[in-house]
């Protein structure tokens, strides 16, 4: 649906130039829902930005459905930016128009009927459950009811991808999680591939099936979410990761641990589940099949999507051939495992 090919962007100032993307290249399924997730200053709303080229990018080429957007003269990008909606942090609703007018605004725009476009407006009210809104006006609404105007309105033209500008940021946590199930929904509904920038690993975890990590104007590391957080490959991805899933181990708890006072028979390791494993008794199984002792440090499970996910830091103490066999174990019944070389660093 959406493919970016050596994308870069710099902006210049009269001192110096800064680099916003720097070849950037990444291709998004039709009817996904992808996040790119990245610290402020990174590249992301840049890289959103070029997408519905708000943006011009200074090198590279963007094909979204088989057109290439960067190509485009201005009367055909503003009829290729009618089939992209954009979903604002801060709502960008108009104070002087109520719920209804405001999602009937681009509608006007792109000179729909009228008949035809109270019609839509009507089904998206229905559809981000605001019926009971429409004559409200902006400054009358909770924020989480602002956002759902400002999705009900991008997609008033039938888009077929939705952008998502860090959609969540300003409101509190049950909110958010309210905004996503509704994004989750309208992507199963519609089939419209949505594509969501984001700071906060909570947002990836709860609706994207696949992300990508963006550092310093670059793609660090992409792949399904899934495989990411069960086996993060860069030290940006890992730092995201600690803020949902806690795996230090209370220093009192190491100190006394046989790994931390003697790791000649013993090792320290992490074991990550993953879907159907999550709720199988492998590290009973493990103990019983093999001649040692396993000492649990720190436990959670957890739902990635709609996928059981968990996390256990173990120790095994025992002869180390008898360890090594046993990690094997649990590798070969479909777990991730990793020895943690150096206890005090965790």
């Amino acid at each position: 649906m959406i493919h970016i090919t050596n994308l870069t962007k710099i902006y210049t100032t009269p001192t110096h130039e800064v680099v916003a993307l720097n070849d950037v290249s990444l291709s998004i399924k039709k009817g996904e829902i992808f996040g790119i997730i990245g610290l402020s200053g990174a590249g992301k709303s840049t890289l959103i930005r070029c997408i519905n080229m708000l943006e011009k990018p200074t090198n590279g080429a963007i094909t979204v459905d088989g057109e290439v957007i960067t190509s485009l003269d201005k009367s055909d990008l503003r009829a290729a930016r009618q089939r992209i909606g954009m979903i604002f942090q801060h709502f960008n609703l108009l104070s002087s128009r109520n719920v209804f007018d405001n999602i009937m605004f681009p509608l006007e725009i792109a000179k729909v009927p009228k008949d035809e476009a109270r019609n839509r407006v009507n089904e998206l009210l229905e559809l981000v459950g605001l019926e009971d809104k429409a004559m409200v006006y902006p400054q009358q609404l909770s924020g989480g009811q602002k956002q759902r105007v400002g999705i009900a309105r991008a997609l008033a033209n039938n888009p077929r991808i939705l952008l998502s500008d860090e959609a969540t940021s300003a409101l509190d946590p049950q909110t958010t999680r309210s905004i996503l199930e509704l994004l989750k929904n309208i992507n199963q509904k519609l089939n419209i591939t949505i594509l969501l920038i984001t700071h906060d690993m909570n947002v990836i975890k709860q609706v994207c099936d696949r992300v990508a990590v963006i550092d310093d104007a670059k793609i660090v590391e992409t792949g399904d979410v899934l495989n990411i957080f069960a086996n993060p490959q860069t030290p940006t991805s890992r730092s995201f990761l600690k803020a949902v899933m806690n795996k230090e181990i209370p220093e009192d708890i190491l100190l006394n641990s046989t790994s931390f006072k003697n790791k000649k028979n013993s090792r320290l390791i992490h074991v990550s589940f993953i879907g159907s494993s999550a709720g199988e008794p492998l590290i009973s199984s493990m103990i019983r099949n093999f001649d040692l002792q396993a000492n649990i440090l720190y436990g959670n499970i957890d739902r990635v999507k709609d996928t059981p996910f968990g996390n256990l830091t173990l120790e095994l103490i025992g002869d180390i051939e008898i360890i090594e066999k046993a990690m094997d174990y649990l590798r070969n019944n479909g777990l991730e495992v990793e020895v943690l070389e150096n206890a005090r660093n965790i």
